[in-house]
Formats: structure tokens, sequence, C-alpha cells
């Protein structure tokens, strides 16, 4: 069984950072890509980093590009999201998933076992 944590969500103003963690246990967790996705309400969940088993390869939605930052501790099982130049449309649950492998795919379907979430809300 895998469990995935997360912390570090929070209110900030516009223009301010956070930095997202995931904590993971259970199976080996450098041999697998990661992701983060966010969901604000009534929309749907979207993808918005990821990176491959080694951290070698990262991905980013174009919407936050340049501001976030995706990185791995495969030695404290743990991935991050660095979060700058925050907007009010960043505002939404951000989640932490799994990829059952080690290369880099975008879409939700791809991921298996998800975190419960930590609330990200961005003021203006």
């Amino acid at each position: 069984q895998v469990q995935l944590v997360e912390s570090g969500g929070g209110l900030v103003q516009a223009g301010g950072s956070l930095r997202l963690s995931c904590a993971a246990s259970g199976r080996t967790f450098s041999s697998y890509a990661m992701g983060w996705f966010r969901q604000a309400p009534g929309k749907e969940r979207e993808s918005v980093a990821a990176i491959s088993w080694s951290g070698g390869s990262t991905y980013y939605a174009d919407s936050v590009k340049g501001r976030f930052t995706i990185s791995r501790d495969n030695a404290k099982d743990t991935v991050y999201l660095q979060m700058n130049s925050l907007k009010p449309e960043d505002t939404a649950v951000y989640y932490c998933a799994r990829r059952p492998g080690g290369s880099i795919r975008v879409g939700a379907p791809e991921y298996d076992y998800w975190g419960q979430g930590t609330q990200v809300s961005v003021t203006s």
C-alpha cells in the first residue's frame, strides 16, 4: 500500500511563494514518476508539473512555467513543488500522485495513487 501525504499549503498574497511537500510511504519511491495536480472549485483536475523517477526530466503546464519548480529527494521519499509569483488563479486544492512507471506522463488516468490534497489560496 502506498500513502502520499501533502503539506505546505496555505493562504498567501499574490506575488508570494509556497513550497508544497509530498511524503511517500510504501513501495520504492525512487522507481516511479511523480506528479502534481490541482483542482479549483467548479473546474476539472489539471496537471501542474511532473518529474521522472530520477528527476532528470520534468514537465510544467504552460500556466506555471517559469514560476513553479518540481523536484524530488529520493533519499527522503519526498517530492516538492516550489511555487513563486503566485497568482489568484493558482488557488486550488493541490494533489500529488504516483505514476506506476518511471517516465513522465501528464494525464490523471496515468497515476494510480493520490494524496488527500492541500489547499492553496492566493489573495489579490
